[in-house]
């Protein structure tokens, strides 16, 4: 049965609007009624007593805000009469118990993956084309308009098709009018022809504006983000560009790759501009060693792999007042059941952590973690609140006209993500999972750079949820996107792939989700379902610089 407001924690002193309220209009929750002194839209928060200023606000259980001004019983708080607050946190952990949700479920389940000689699983079977530095960036353009449309990955795009049909019509004389507002034919895609190397889910170029000219740090950080996808799971080679002379030197990315796989095996080709000589002998050299290693690829087919070789990467973007009790609750039951079937999963954009980070610390299974996650923390938001721009200036301006008032709340719905199993390990950027379990990476609350981040530390399917709608997707692993509400999964239905709107209009619980998209997670990590972002060609990628981005 569906409810019209939603008190999250018995010890919380705000209820959440379900649906828009009305000044005045009585609703019932848990047998008790509650007026609204004004319109409360969907998704924000009314009081359940007056507050006067320096009131606690309370919700999730934590401290989320400090009244600034008086509020009325039933008054709706807002970013004038409320600020950030937080509760404190110490690296000691106090006792925590988990209970394992029932996975009778999924017991003996597989799904068929490609099989790496290191042991792990890929999801998919990608070539990657990268560059060590920016210098780069034009080979690998030219590279892949090489590649692309003849090997059968391009598509004819729906907007060269319409834009084609539209400067005719200029040609012939249209008026402006026509051209505004005469439709075209119907939007497709088509596939440019038959791929060459069928059990090759694509190769990637990956570009990027670093390598040179920054801290050696960020020099070191990028190898080690370019080993991870490297040795990804669902990658099967990569093809390495090299100017010669840049700070992100040849020498560290095999360090970092021998890291991360000591017995390292997959075809690495690695050239260097500056020894080859001429631009055409690089290139050449390039395009024979790329099809020579996708040859290579294409001998690899799926096999059935345990549900314990997948690691899921939890992220979240464009989020609402709904994300913290809609879509990140049910994946983190997801996220609960993975890590009961010996999986893993990876927790990261340490912004919105703020104000659960004790929750997360008496989580952690030993005091050397929660050490660890205390001291990120800490560091991070000095190095934020140096540049003027704590984590408390998280929240975009799209957060907060959805209700996200404050980065306590944000956070406080975000850490849902994580569900509620233990802290095995704690993760700086760009470090690789080794562990079964629940994983916090430390990487910024962008949605890109902290996908981005998710999947060189080994992610091989994204689970990323969203209240408002964002594209974002990543090159070699499928990003599926959840939505927090019904309203935007049928709006944008092109980018969204599921909706857990369903649990805020009573129609399922948030466990009965979390098990839905388990099932659907599968399904994409066997190849039967193919996710928006990866249909869409959304293949986004950025790696972080360890400065201040929240």
């Amino acid at each position: 049965m569906r409810q019209w407001i939603l008190k999250i924690h018995p010890e919380d002193n705000v209820l959440v609007a379900l649906t828009d309220l009305k000044a005045g209009e009585e609703v019932v929750y848990e047998g008790q009624t509650y007026t609204p002194a004004e319109f409360i839209p969907a998704k924000h928060k009314f009081t359940i007593d007056a507050m006067p200023v320096g009131s606690h606000i309370i919700m999730y259980g934590v401290l989320v805000g400090v009244a600034q001004q008086d509020i009325i019983k039933g008054g709706l708080i807002t970013t004038a009469n409320i600020k950030h607050a937080s509760n404190d946190f110490m690296s000691e952990r106090h006792a925590y118990t988990w209970s394992k949700p029932d996975t009778t479920k999924f017991e003996g389940r597989t799904f068929m993956g490609y099989h790496r000689t290191d042991g792990s699983v890929g999801t998919g079977n990608y070539w990657l084309v990268i560059p060590m530095v920016f210098c780069e960036n034009r080979n690998v353009d030219v590279l892949q308009e090489a590649l692309i449309k003849p090997l059968g990955y391009g598509r004819k795009k729906t907007y060269e098709l319409k834009a084609q049909t539209l400067i005719e019509r200029i040609k012939a004389g249209g008026s402006v009018e026509e051209v505004l507002y005469t439709e075209t034919e119907s939007d497709t895609e088509n596939a440019i022809g038959a791929k060459v190397f069928p059990n090759v889910d694509g190769i990637k170029f990956l570009t990027h504006a670093g390598g040179c000219g920054g801290i050696r740090q960020d020099a070191i950080a990028l190898c080690g983000l370019l080993a991870g996808y490297i040795t990804h799971p669902n990658v099967a080679g990569a093809t390495v560009l090299s100017l010669g002379c840049q700070n992100a030197e040849v020498r560290i990315l095999e360090e970092e790759i021998a890291k991360r796989s000591p017995n390292f095996s997959k075809p690495l080709y690695i050239l260097d501009q500056q020894k080859t000589g001429t631009e055409q002998e690089l290139l050449d050299k390039a395009l024979r060693q790329t099809l020579a290693g996708l040859m290579q690829a294409n001998e690899i087919v799926r096999q059935p792999a345990p549900l314990s070789k997948l690691v899921i990467g939890l992220e979240c973007g464009g989020s609402d007042g709904f994300s913290g009790i809609s879509a990140n609750p049910a994946i983190g039951y997801t996220s609960d059941l993975l890590v009961s079937l010996g999986g893993s999963v990876i927790l990261a954009e340490f912004p919105e952590l703020c104000g659960v980070e004790q929750n997360m610390i008496d989580r952690c299974v030993d005091k050397e973690r929660a050490e660890r996650f205390s001291h990120l923390m800490r560091t991070y938001n000095a190095r934020a609140e140096e540049a003027g721009s704590g984590f408390y200036m998280n929240p975009s301006p799209g957060n907060i006209k959805d209700g996200l008032i404050t980065d306590a709340i944000k956070s406080a719905g975000a850490a849902k993500k994580g569900g509620t199993s233990p802290v095995v390990d704690v993760l700086d950027y760009p470090e690789k999972v080794t562990k079964p379990g629940l994983n916090l990476l430390c990487t910024p609350g962008n949605d890109v750079e902290s996908t981005t981040a998710e999947v060189a530390s080994g992610a091989n399917v994204v689970l990323f949820t969203t209240g408002l709608g964002t594209p974002t997707g990543n090159p070699i692993a499928p990003v599926v996107k959840i939505a927090t509400n019904t309203t935007l999964y049928k709006k944008m239905n092109d980018i969204i792939d599921i909706n857990t709107g369903t649990i805020i209009e009573g129609e399922e619980t948030i466990e009965q989700a979390g098990e839905r998209i388990l099932d659907y997670v599968i399904k994409v990590a066997s190849g039967e379902v193919q996710v928006s972002a990866v249909r869409h060609g959304q293949d986004d990628f950025i790696p972080w610089k360890r400065g201040v981005s929240l």
